[in-house]
């Protein structure tokens, strides 16, 4: 692991952090408008979801948070069985809540980093990656990740991404970095942005959608689309 790597946040500091803002990421407007594009691109990848798999019974959401992605598929297919994932308690208790009121399927909460979970393989039908996968690490971490969500998916499932991502060209790495906080200047003013910044430093360690999606084809997705991208963000996913 790089020297780089070695400081960023502990799972246990991810957290906490997420503990603590619980409030915040059951809304969608206030809480994701860091992420350019946020309700657009989720939008596109539920949507996808569905038109890819539109008898799905069952969903697996990575990195729940407070439930946003699961409410929003079940907008479009009703009645899933949901199987909700995150590190923080709080956000699963939340997300239990919220989706519970909108589906007749079964609801479950696993608490963990899905590196380490059990789960079921070949059993979902859609999994869903929203704003979760920029906290791997390094190249095994990607690679470990990424062939755990193909072994839970059925034959014909579907694994689609919402996330921060880096380019792989440093230089327009900068470049983009600079319009994103231009961006969150427009958005927030100059301490929002030193904020937003020093948090994505301190945590994240994004990869670009090209690294994930020949990572994907590696582990054995045969199909990968790229649905949308602007700046630092995208949406993509994959058929296995």
């Amino acid at each position: 692991m790089s020297i780089e790597l070695k400081h960023k946040s502990t799972v246990e500091e991810i957290r906490q952090n997420f503990d603590n803002d619980v409030e915040r990421f059951t809304h969608l407007d206030t809480g994701q408008i860091s992420t350019i594009d946020a309700k657009y691109a989720l939008e596109l990848i539920t949507e996808t979801a569905k038109r890819l798999e539109p008898y799905a019974k069952n969903l697996l959401d990575v990195g729940c948070g407070a439930g946003n992605y699961t409410l929003t598929m079940l907008q479009k297919t009703p009645h899933l069985n949901c199987t909700l994932v995150d590190l923080s308690k709080p956000m699963l208790d939340k997300a239990l809540e919220r989706v519970v009121a909108q589906t007749g399927g079964k609801v479950k909460i696993v608490q963990g980093d899905i590196r380490d979970v059990a789960l079921e393989e070949n059993h979902f039908d859609i999994i869903l990656a929203g704003a979760v996968l920029h906290h791997l690490r390094d190249d095994s971490d990607w690679e470990k990740v990424f062939e755990k969500l193909y072994n839970l998916l059925k034959p014909g499932g579907c694994l689609m991404i919402s996330d921060l991502v880096r380019q792989n060209n440093e230089v327009l790495t900068e470049y983009f970095w600079q319009r994103y906080a231009e961006y969150l200047d427009e958005t927030g003013g100059q301490d929002y942005r030193r904020k937003v910044l020093e948090h994505i430093a301190e945590e994240d360690s994004p990869q670009s959608i090209t690294y994930q999606l020949e990572l994907m084809k590696k582990v054995g997705f045969r199909n990968v689309e790229v649905l949308h991208k602007n700046v630092c963000f995208g949406a993509f996913g994959g058929v296995k």
